[in-house]
């Protein structure tokens, strides 16, 4: 993993998309594993590679082999950049402390429930004693939202996790689960051979989406470079382009209280299966 993770950084670094200066400050811009390291370097290496151009700053591509060890490595601080779901930033903003930078522009998060395009289930009650696919526990949408709508109409189910939002979607067209838990922008961005295998079956209400936070104590100016070039990026007409592979249109500036409809909810760590390590 962490040699998928270095060659991408490093292929950037070949193509002259980023070109490091002696001294030039050194930022990792962790993204939370949705998808698998190949397919998370090819969309957001080329979106950090022109943020570091303009931002004057090195941004630094990484993720982690799966969910539970990206958060166990935000509870330590780890990443100077961190983008993560609307329920771990309600919890890492806590603690160690990550502040809120930015966000999707005009985006809200809903969860999806998806069946095979020509699945028979027509309601979530045809799903009721079935064993449902989801990415991971602490999955804002895709799991933990959906869930509590299942359980909430006490219609029965099985969860089982399948580590990331293309495996549901992959599962469920092969016919290997009737349904699973996912959200619009990662289906959106699966190939179509898969997305067409697959319809909609029901959402969720929507939500602030994830943030783009940084760690506690990073330098007020850097977030201000960083800000800038983000502004920056969703104006220019290439910088546009690259957005798209990542399903933004641009970003915009995030408060932590943006984030108060997911607090509202009162999601507990236990309810994620979020083990959380001092």
């Amino acid at each position: 993993m962490h040699f998928i993770f270095r060659l991408a950084s490093q292929c950037i670094l070949l193509l002259g998309l980023v070109s490091p200066a002696w001294g030039q400050q050194t930022l990792t811009f962790a993204i939370v594993p949705q998808q698998s390291a190949t397919q998370l370097a090819e969309a957001w290496t080329p979106v950090l590679a022109w943020l570091s151009q303009s931002s004057g700053l090195h941004l630094q591509f990484v993720t982690a082999p799966d969910v539970p060890s990206f958060e166990q490595r935000l509870t330590a601080g780890e990443y100077d950049v961190a983008y993560m779901n609307p329920y771990h930033y309600t919890v890492f903003s806590a603690h160690p402390g990550y502040r809120a930078l930015s966000r999707a522009k005009g985006d809200r998060i809903k969860g999806i429930v998806v069946v095979k395009k020509d699945s028979p289930v027509k309601s979530l009650s045809d799903l009721a004693g079935k064993t449902l696919a989801f990415p991971t526990p602490a999955a804002f949408a895709a799991s933990l939202l959906v869930q509590a709508e299942l359980r909430g109409r006490g219609i029965a189910f099985t969860p089982k996790i399948v580590n990331s939002h293309n495996s549901v979607y992959r599962s469920v067209a092969k016919g290997l689960f009737p349904g699973g838990g996912g959200i619009p922008r990662t289906l959106e961005l699966l190939d179509e051979s898969v997305r067409s295998e697959l319809r909609v079956l029901w959402e969720t209400r929507e939500f602030t989406p994830h943030a783009i936070a940084t760690r506690p104590g990073l330098d007020a100016a850097v977030r201000a470079q960083l800000w800038k070039a983000m502004r920056e990026m969703g104006a220019d007409p290439r910088g546009q382009e690259l957005l798209k592979g990542i399903g933004f249109t641009g970003f915009e500036a995030a408060k932590d209280e943006d984030w108060d409809d997911v607090r509202s909810l009162k999601i507990r760590p236990e309810d994620a299966h979020l083990k959380i390590e001092p």
